[in-house]
């Protein structure tokens, strides 16, 4: 068996996160409040420093998010039936993701709030 090209490595990570965009609403979500907060961000003009953060961010909630996805599809491939263990995993992933965007909200307001208060 032929290990897979780069450009095909490319190709099948695309198509994961093309999957996770059509079929997750909360990454659909994650997509709409990442063009508000880039937008507000060129708006403000934020300094390299923290496009460098707001980038890490983003990066880190959309990772979680498609690991979320990983958790939810692989529980349900090996427990199509509920079982409490089933339900901790998937529960506990989507945790992960809460936890990590509620800190994305945090970040969001230190680097975005004080130059829209000074624009007040």
């Amino acid at each position: 068996m032929r290990a897979a090209s780069v450009w095909q490595s490319f190709r099948f990570a695309f198509a994961g996160l093309w999957h996770v965009l059509r079929t997750q609403r909360n990454a659909r979500i994650h997509v709409a409040v990442t063009v508000a907060v880039v937008a507000l961000g060129l708006f403000l003009r934020l300094s390299p420093p923290r496009w460098a953060v707001l980038a890490l961010t983003i990066g880190v909630v959309f990772a979680a998010e498609t690991m979320n996805t990983v958790v939810e599809n692989l529980v349900d491939l090996v427990s199509p039936t509920f079982h409490p263990q089933a339900k901790v995993a998937k529960d506990a992933a989507a945790g992960a993701v809460l936890v990590l965007a509620m800190a994305a909200v945090v970040v969001g307001l230190l680097i975005l709030g004080p130059p829209l208060w000074a624009l007040l």
